[in-house]
């Protein structure tokens, strides 16, 4: 027997992100405004009855890998780490990743997926585990899971687990990313804490204190800002938005204009 089902789950942008100290952790505390906005990667999850318990990812990118350094392959594992106490069947989980949203683009695209998995599997097998369960094992894979479960407009605080959520205004939005940059969470806040300690200014004058730490370190970042300089800069980069504008095409860079804020998050379709 074979269930199948499909999952919507949307990008994210940092409308503004403040980092407020390093953690006993080894994470940044941070205060965010997040909002989920209508860019969509699409995961089609099938499960059969196996001998052995067996996942099998595949998709459209060659970007990103389909093994177990995949978060929607952690997500597979975390799922049923949680659910198979109760269930002793073996399952042949299988996942097709339509990938839409650019990697390393500060856009949530993986935390997205793997929040999706999650989701999906959930409503699959009957919701055994609570809401509250589910948002636990998102906090428990990274800190943009949460917010692409529950998606609108959040006020995110902690590592980005912790959600308020905000009173949603629809307006438009278009994104630019250079073709081949991409910007990963540990080099950003890692520039952001070599700055700090450098006693960097300016950074008062930015929405986003990762726009700050590295906008000087890449020509391609430059570049947007100075034939753009009311955009902002998404997560840890490399991507920026701007609101109720347009991008002109621009050679070696990704441009996805007409996009809108949205009030959910992943969601069956």
């Amino acid at each position: 027997m074979e269930i199948k089902t499909k999952v919507q789950c949307p990008a994210k942008i940092n409308l503004t992100l403040k980092i407020k100290g390093k953690r006993p952790d080894g994470f940044h505390e941070i205060e965010s405004i997040m909002q989920t906005i209508n860019l969509f990667d699409y995961l089609t999850i099938s499960v059969k009855e196996s001998d052995k318990f067996r996942i099998i990812l595949s998709g459209t990118s060659n970007q990103i890998p389909y093994d177990e350094k995949n978060l929607v392959w952690k997500a597979v594992e975390l799922f049923f780490d949680n659910y198979i106490t109760s269930n002793d069947k073996k399952y042949l989980i299988e996942i097709f990743i339509e990938k839409n949203i650019p990697i390393a683009a500060g856009l949530a695209g993986g935390s997205t997926d793997a929040a999706g998995t999650l989701f999906g599997l959930n409503k699959m097998f009957n919701n055994p585990l609570s809401w509250n369960e589910l948002s636990y094992l998102c906090s428990q894979l990274g800190s943009d899971l949460n917010l692409c479960l529950e998606g609108g407009k959040q006020k995110a605080i902690g590592r980005g687990e912790i959600l308020e959520r905000l009173a949603f205004e629809k307006f438009n939005l278009s994104l630019i990313k250079p073709l081949n940059l991409g910007i990963s969470a540990g080099y950003a806040y890692k520039k952001f804490s070599e700055k700090i300690a450098q006693g960097g200014s300016e950074r008062e004058c930015f929405e986003n204190d990762l726009e700050w730490a590295v906008l000087n370190d890449f020509t391609e970042l430059k570049k947007i800002k100075e034939l753009y300089p009311q955009s902002i800069m998404t997560g840890s980069g490399s991507t920026y938005f701007v609101i109720e504008d347009k991008f002109r095409d621009l050679d070696g860079f990704w441009i996805k204009n007409n996009l809108s804020a949205i009030d959910f998050g992943v969601q069956i379709i």
